[in-house]
């Protein structure tokens, strides 16, 4: 104390040096939770932030027992702000979120700073939804919340049917399903197999069909698995089929082993000294559970029938005897000459020995003749069968008689004498396309044959125009064909299926390859959603799909023709503009549509087309440009009846003494307002889209 007052008496820079008394420490010298100050021959003591002085003042000596203490900064209300509480600290505090609130930052506590930083309300959004299943009762969103599930008809639950919301604002558990009933394997149905098995779980269908040789007798062929998880329907009887004894058939012989199940066979021979005539010789057990009609007869034996000439050189007969191995012989006396050489004949005899039933004889006689050739055939009883054959030969072609079948097939005839003599031909094949300038189709191939009547058909190109060169090796002569296919269907369109809302969709029409033939036109169809059904792609003539209104129930929308679309070009549905001779109207409002894209290609006078579904357009909503016509028109509707109601009133007034009640005149009013205006609002519709 002593020393204090020395230092102080001597005057201000006496000439001693200042001594630092801040150097031995604050703490020391100032008390805890103090910063020092030195002055020239004195010092003073400061409280840290967050403390203040025992004698309020904010600098001190700490000579009079001045200390610093803690400041209680959640004395002041509402520091914190709302939904949080203030806990006080030494030499500061902190703010925490109450239970049911965290910050938005996710720290545990916060100085409040202007609005960052703020606790919100813990909430854990919608619950889970579970597959099969439904929520059961009320629920809320804090922590700690319960909702309850229960499964649907036909499903059950292993892992529980609830979830609770948590402090991190998570559903647990956060995925929850139901599991189908369980019906197991289906049951066995005796003579039956199961033809369909769409599952074992709840609503699951199996169906039988009755094994080969077996009918339908009663009973469901169709088992459905039940909420119980049992098979229900499973009532079939199957019984086998029996067609009882077989059909008679005159002047035959039955040959059968008694059999009467399905596919049995019944066989029949005709009796000595008849042949058959008809259809096959035998009848089948069907699923008729009766025996096959057939044709077949028995005849009295003719020796020689149905004689005919072919080739110009050959000849042909039926031998009907009705026994087989036979052995005939036939006498030939063929007598010829030239009609150019007078002093020219030919006169020949010849047998031939058969068995056939069929026989055919080709004669070796030379070009440009007359023959007459009698042919005699001698039956069992001893009765000679005499034909007569005039011929002339003619100097032979390569082939002539070329046809073209089947639109890719040729068959020609061959001038040949013998049925072993062989040709061989080259074919070389071209075919190109005036719709794809780049497009070639070529193949060269060898054919031997020593057929008659050859048939080659060609692995050829839809829509496409050929020549077909046919050259025959040994002769050194070739014949030029012209061959052209018909298109068929074009490929299907190539489409992304949209479902849109809105009077005005937008969709992307992607362009076809001329595949299958000349792609001419892509339309765009607009069905009611309910008509989808009844749409047939191959119709052209029905009148209510060519409309210019959306008043019928379908109509086309649009036309493009093929050289004018772009690949993913835009079609703006119900855009009221005419595409090809089509009008693009707009679709009502408040109704759904079906929209098919149809792709056609004509060539030669074929017409083929492929379509699809394209877009589904749901529920139309009013356009603001409508909705602003429909309520102008209404407020003017509305004005206009107030002002005939008002002078109608006035009227009224002057030639009556008592006035209509005000409830039942304002009633009156309002159902007039309320026609007028609904009729006014028709016609603003009606204007705006004829004005459209």
């Amino acid at each position: 104390m002593l020393m204090l007052v020395l230092l102080t008496a001597l005057p201000p820079g006496a000439g001693q040096p200042d001594k630092d008394e801040c150097q031995i420490g604050a703490r020391k010298i100032c008390g805890n939770h103090t910063v020092c100050h030195n002055t020239h021959g004195s010092f003073y003591c400061v409280c840290l932030d967050g403390f203040r002085a025992s004698n309020n003042d904010k600098k001190f000596i700490p000579n009079d027992g001045t200390n610093c203490t803690d400041i209680d900064e959640c004395e002041e209300p509402g520091l914190c702000g709302y939904n949080a509480q203030c806990i006080n600290t030494e030499g500061s505090y902190e703010c925490h979120c109450n239970d049911g609130y965290k910050l938005e930052n996710g720290e545990r506590s916060f100085h409040p700073n202007g609005s960052s930083d703020s606790c919100r309300e813990i909430r854990c959004g919608s619950p889970p939804e579970m597959e099969h299943g439904y929520i059961v009762g009320n629920y809320s969103l804090v922590p700690g919340s319960t909702v309850h599930y229960e499964c649907k008809e036909g499903f059950y639950s292993e892992e529980g049917k609830s979830s609770y919301c948590t402090e991190n604002e998570d559903w647990e558990p956060a995925t929850l399903s139901c599991k189908g009933v369980d019906c197991g394997v289906p049951p066995s149905v005796l003579n039956a197999h199961q033809m369909f098995v769409s599952g074992s779980t709840y609503g699951s269908e199996v169906t039988y069909s009755c094994v080969h040789g077996y009918f339908i007798a009663s009973g469901n062929h169709t088992a459905v698995c039940n909420a119980k998880g049992q098979w229900d329907g499973a009532d079939l009887v199957c019984k086998e089929i029996d067609c009882g004894k077989p059909l008679l058939i005159p002047h035959t012989e039955i040959i059968w082993d008694n059999s009467t199940t399905l596919l049995s066979r019944v066989f029949y021979k005709c009796k000595e000294g008849y042949y058959f005539s008809g259809g096959r010789n035998f009848s089948q057990c069907t699923l008729d559970q009766k025996w096959e009609n057939i044709t077949y007869q028995c005849k009295e034996e003719e020796l020689f029938s149905n004689l005919t000439v072919f080739n110009e050189t050959c000849v042909k007969w039926q031998m009907r005897t009705g026994r087989l191995g036979v052995q005939k012989t036939y006498t030939f006396h063929i007598r010829g000459q030239r009609w150019d050489e007078k002093t020219f004949s030919e006169d020949v005899v010849l047998n031939i020995t058969t068995s056939e039933d069929n026989p055919k004889v080709c004669l070796d006689l030379n070009s440009g003749s007359n023959y007459v050739v009698n042919i005699t055939a001698i039956s069992s009883t001893n009765v000679p069968v005499t034909v007569s054959v005039a011929v002339q030969t003619k100097v032979k072609e390569a082939f002539n008689n070329v046809l073209i079948f089947n639109d890719t097939c040729l068959k020609w005839r061959r001038n040949v004498r013998g049925a072993d003599t062989e040709d061989r031909y080259l074919f070389h094949v071209q075919g190109q396309r005036w719709y794809q300038k780049e497009f070639l189709h070529e193949m060269t191939f060898n054919l031997t044959t020593r057929k008659q009547a050859p048939e080659v058909c060609f692995d050829l190109q839809p829509g496409t125009n050929y020549s077909v060169n046919i050259s025959m090796v040994a002769l050194n002569f070739s014949l030029l064909v012209s061959m052209a296919t018909q298109i068929t269907d074009p490929p299907f369109p190539d489409i992304e299926f949209v479902a849109a809302k809105g009077s005005a969709p937008l969709l992307r029409l992607r362009k076809a390859e001329d595949r299958n033939g000349p792609i001419s036109l892509y339309q765009v169809i607009v069905l009611p959603l309910g008509m989808q059904s009844t749409f047939v792609c191959e119709s052209f003539s029905a009148a209510t799909f060519f409309s210019n209104t959306t008043d019928v129930k379908g109509y086309v929308a649009a036309e493009f023709r093929a050289k004018d679309v772009a690949d993913n070009m835009s079609v703006a549905l119900g855009d009221r503009h005419y595409y090809g001779k089509f009008y693009n109207a707009p679709l009502k409002l408040g109704r759904e549509y079906c929209v098919f894209l149809r792709i056609i290609s004509e060539w030669n006078k074929v017409r083929t087309q492929s379509c699809a579904v394209w877009a589904q357009i749901k529920n139309s909503s009013p356009t603001l440009q409508y909705m602003t016509a429909v309520v102008l028109g209404s407020v003017a509707a509305v004005c206009l009846i107030l002002f005939l109601s008002f002078s109608a009133a006035r009227s009224y007034l002057h030639r009556t003494v008592h006035s209509p009640p005000a409830a039942l005149a304002c009633e009156g009013v309002r159902l007039s307002a309320t026609m007028d205006t609904a009729r006014a609002s028709s016609l603003v519709q009606t204007e705006n889209v004829s004005m459209l």
